[in-house]
């Protein structure tokens, strides 16, 4: 179990990662994409992950890994409920999350 500011203070800790507004969440960000919300009203984290590693991570508990509803889910969006999971798979999560981002060449 993590609460919010961990997660905050782990997302944060990425070179260049930036904190935004994404209409109601809260979004982490690297070179301008989103890599990780954080929805503080309902404690839940969603992560940008690949199908791939979407299935590994919510093999473990898809009552705490699950991916998230229609379209998103079948891109690698993946819930994580921030009350049941460990710091130790969220850091893992987040870490891969920031990675599929930020290797990603930029637009801009």
């Amino acid at each position: 179990m993590i609460n919010i500011d961990v997660l905050r203070q782990l997302a944060l800790s990425f070179p260049d990662a930036t904190e935004a507004p994404h209409f109601d969440k809260i979004s982490f960000r690297v070179k301008k994409k989103i890599f990780a919300t954080l929805d503080e009203n309902t404690g839940q984290a969603s992560l940008k992950l690949t199908p791939l590693d979407q299935s590994v991570f919510c093999a473990f508990d898809n009552s705490i890994v699950y991916p998230a509803n229609g379209a998103w889910g079948t891109h690698g969006w993946t819930i994580f409920e921030l009350n049941k999971v460990n710091k130790g798979m969220i850091r893992d999560a987040l870490k891969i999350a920031y990675r599929g981002v930020a290797s990603k060449k930029s637009n801009s």
